[in-house]
């Protein structure tokens, strides 16, 4: 899934999905660790690591998160890590669900 994405687009990525694992206004220890594990796919250096855990601290602004930025070519990849991202910890919010559907909206 993420060998289709770009090093530039990565930390985007991320960010995306930290947003999402905000949007139920917790983040579970499973989403964190798929983070984790999404950061050892990604191969990402040290200082996009620290961006990382810094927004699962707090989470990146709205304004940041604009669905209109993914390139089209990876819009399938982001939705499918984001219901990954969802489905980690086996218990999805009306929130993240409402989340997921309304990117999946706005990206396909």
């Amino acid at each position: 899934m993420f060998e289709t994405i770009p090093q530039a687009e990565r930390l985007r990525l991320m960010k995306f999905i930290c947003a999402v694992a905000w949007s139920d206004l917790r983040v579970s220890g499973e989403e964190r660790l798929f983070v984790a594990d999404c950061i050892r796919k990604l191969e990402m250096s040290a200082e996009e690591r620290a961006q990382v855990w810094r927004w699962l601290e707090v989470p990146p602004a709205p304004e940041e998160v604009d669905p209109a930025d993914i390139p089209a070519e990876h819009r399938e990849a982001f939705i499918k890590a984001l219901g990954k991202l969802v489905a980690s910890d086996q218990e999805i919010s009306p929130e993240e669900r409402e989340t997921l559907i309304l990117l999946s909206q706005l990206v396909m």
